[in-house]
């Protein structure tokens, strides 16, 4: 049983990201599936500190982008997720390639979700641990 409440488009969630923070750093949501929400970071001049290596902060990026996604599509109808705190453990330097992610849930509350985000090499080594926190709040009416 798929744990998304919302319509699943992945070109359409892609394009939302147009003139963003996503779109500038590469940021990509990749595939969908039931229970997870996966995507993408290249390591390049956008995304790298001075030293060479992906800098920590756009790995918390991806992560934060990964979660917010999913967060918003497993809330209820009429309700919206904004992320209240984040943490994330660097494990391993990347110099090159694209940092793969994944979004799971640990807890979908009534008022608040926690997302757990893996991040990975090309190689499938586990490069950063994020968790996000987020809550959940009824849309404004427009």
């Amino acid at each position: 049983m798929s744990l998304w409440q919302r319509p699943v488009d992945l070109q359409a969630i892609n394009a939302a990201h147009q003139g963003t923070l996503m779109e500038a750093l590469g940021i990509e949501i990749t595939r969908i599936t039931d229970t997870a929400l996966f995507g993408s970071l290249p390591v390049d001049a956008r995304t790298r500190q001075p030293h060479g290596l992906l800098h920590g902060g756009a790995s918390v990026a991806l992560a934060e982008t990964l979660g917010s996604v999913a967060s918003n599509l497993a809330a209820p109808p009429g309700w919206v997720a904004a992320g209240m705190e984040i943490s994330a453990s660097h494990l391993k330097p990347v110099r090159h390639g694209r940092v793969l992610g994944c979004a799971r849930p640990l807890h979908r509350g009534r008022s608040t979700q926690v997302w757990d985000i893996q991040l990975e090499d090309e190689a499938g080594t586990t490069i950063c641990v994020c968790r996000l926190t987020v809550m959940l709040r009824e849309k404004n009416p427009v």
